[in-house]
């Protein structure tokens, strides 16, 4: 079985992405000796089977590093997986089953862990964000507040569990903020030297703290996307009805488990969290050896 095959069908996540992170973070358990433990107690020929199974319920992601990990240490592991990315599973369900040479198999199990621990975990979390905007048109997005070097990892577990991604990075989109305003000189200065700048297909976000600010973005025409920051629920209101559709309207600060349905409720398209990344709890998956 491919890595590629257990992927989110609608997630974003480069396969050149999965080989890399795994290379890296194997390379960074076994350092320049290996496995000293497995190879010293643990004769060569010896196989072993094991289950990767879900503790808790939630949703899984990370399913293919686990695969690619076990695949970089031994091309001889035979892996049968019964869940795939982005699925809903139960308490004690198998979600992968683990045959080949145990060496591999105990080498690779912290690291397969840590990539399906981590990224259920976000899955799991956003999942119950996006429950909290049932019958609204608001969706819920992540943000650069990533774990160094696993972005695209953790951005592609908020897509697993239902979330939307907002910009992988600094080159994918302009996000103006308030220091941006504050060096360009004004809001008008910063909107016409962005749309001076771009091409086409690049989107302008820009922020703003308060109701006169954005009368002052809806003025220029330049903007795309505005950003309402830190905005309590009445002025949201407020700025949905003062843009009257002619402007995506994000908000961000504040979002959380117990705020996210009255942000949804006053009818912005987006709210962003950080804390579906920066703050998700582990998801308790384990390896057991079946002897």
């Amino acid at each position: 079985m491919l890595p590629s095959a257990l992927l989110h069908p609608d997630a974003f996540l480069s396969p050149l992405a999965i080989t890399d992170a795994v290379r890296r973070a194997l390379d960074e358990d076994l350092g320049r000796a290996g496995d000293v433990t497995s190879v010293a107690t643990i004769p060569e020929a010896t196989q072993a089977h094991a289950i990767l199974v879900a503790r808790q319920a939630g949703v899984i992601a990370g399913l293919p590093l686990a695969i690619e990990t076990f695949r970089q240490l031994s091309t001889d592991v035979a892996i049968t997986a019964h869940a795939r990315d982005g699925d809903t599973v139960a308490a004690g369900i198998q979600v992968l089953t683990i045959s080949g040479p145990a060496r591999a198999v105990l080498t690779g199990e912290r690291t397969a862990l840590n990539f399906v621990g981590r990224l259920s975990g976000i899955a799991t979390l956003t999942a119950d964000y996006v429950r909290h905007t049932a019958g609204t048109k608001m969706r819920i997005c992540c943000t650069r507040k990533t774990t160094p070097g696993l972005r695209a990892l953790e951005k592609y577990a908020v897509r697993c569990g239902g979330g939307f991604n907002h910009r992988f990075g600094l080159d994918d989109a302009i996000l103006i903020k308030d220091n941006h305003i504050a060096v360009a000189g004004g809001i008008r200065p910063v909107l016409e030297a962005a749309r001076a700048k771009i091409g086409h297909l690049v989107k302008i976000e820009i922020e703003v703290d308060t109701l006169d600010q954005l009368r002052e973005v809806l003025d220029t025409n330049l903007a795309d996307v505005v950003l309402l920051d830190n905005m309590d629920l009445d002025t949201l209101k407020k700025a949905v009805a003062m843009s009257a559709g002619r402007v995506v309207l994000e908000a961000s600060g504040g979002v959380t488990r117990e705020s996210i349905s009255s942000i949804a409720a006053t009818g912005v398209d987006y709210a962003s969290s950080g804390a579906l990344t920066h703050s998700a709890p582990n998801f308790d998956v384990a390896l057991d050896i079946d002897a």
